[in-house]
């Protein structure tokens, strides 16, 4: 495992718990918004956190700590991350990951073996739109490989879009409720539309830095396009 970042303390990137959040380093998609590239395009990390550092942080931090965030980059290019999650579990952590969806079979492992708690899978737009959103060819096999992993895996999950101004409108969002409830064959539990945060630097792709948040008003109407799709939808701002 790869960790290039640590946020010592949060009470948002893990629901109904106070977290620590670790980042791992590399993601095999690029997308053009997002706001992590130094995780992403670099060759090498700024700093690189051994697991020696971070075991002896989680120790330290039991008495305060609920949870742990593993997020990225993408935490699933990296196959040894089984081995960290089994020592954090061993500390009482839950665990919250946050996934693509790329690696549906480690995915899987993850699951089997009772490593996480908690899956937070980006769904990058409808399946005509997938590749332009992840700057990548994308296997949706596997992204829909990863809907049932999580759907059916008895542990609490949410899938989430991040909504752009130019990539995301209210028909392709009701494309993803259609995909996602075909592949499952019936409504996912919960689904959270995140609106990007439009600022002027430190982004994968400098055309985003123009882009305008979308307003409260168009992401109600996002909400209204897919809540027939969804036990739960909720706006992530």
């Amino acid at each position: 495992m790869r960790i290039a970042g640590l946020q010592k303390v949060s009470l948002i990137d893990y629901p109904g718990k106070i977290a620590c959040t670790l980042f791992t380093f590399g993601c095999n998609f690029r997308c053009g918004f997002c706001h992590n590239p130094e995780l992403v395009l670099k060759e090498k990390p700024e700093y690189e956190y051994s697991e020696k550092e971070i075991l002896e942080f989680l120790e330290k931090r039991k008495k305060y700590l609920d949870g742990v965030c593993i997020t990225g980059g993408e935490p699933l290019i990296h196959s040894d991350i089984g081995n960290l999650l089994k020592k954090i579990k061993g500390f009482g952590y839950s665990i919250k990951l946050d996934t693509n969806g790329s690696r549906p079979d480690l995915l899987s492992e993850l699951i089997k073996e009772k490593l996480i708690d908690f899956v937070a899978m980006d769904v990058k737009s409808d399946k005509e739109g997938y590749d332009l959103v992840a700057g990548r060819k994308v296997n949706l096999k596997d992204i829909e490989k990863s809907f049932k992993a999580i759907a059916n895996s008895g542990i609490d999950y949410e899938f989430r879009t991040t909504v752009v101004r130019g990539l995301h409108n209210p028909e392709n969002l009701k494309k993803i409720g259609e995909w996602l409830c075909h592949v499952l064959n019936k409504k996912p539990k919960k689904f959270v539309i995140q609106n990007f945060v439009a600022r002027k630097e430190n982004l994968i792709d400098k055309k985003f830095e123009k882009i305008r948040s979308f307003e409260e008003e168009e992401l109600q109407g996002f909400k209204e396009a897919v809540s027939d799709y969804f036990e739960k939808v909720e706006i992530r701002n």
